[in-house]
């Protein structure tokens, strides 16, 4: 199982995720869709 809790993304004053949290369970397809530009790497560290 993958958990991740308590992420928060900041640009400056700007919070742009507050508390993320979301569990991948074994087996489970874990994927994150949207437009360009909807903020789908934001939660991404290397971001």
């Amino acid at each position: 199982m993958l958990k991740v809790t308590n992420i928060t993304k900041r640009f400056g004053e700007l919070t742009a995720i507050n508390d993320l949290g979301f569990d991948v369970t074994r087996g489970q397809v874990f994927g994150i869709a949207g437009p360009n530009g909807a903020g789908k790497s934001t939660p991404n560290p290397r971001s």
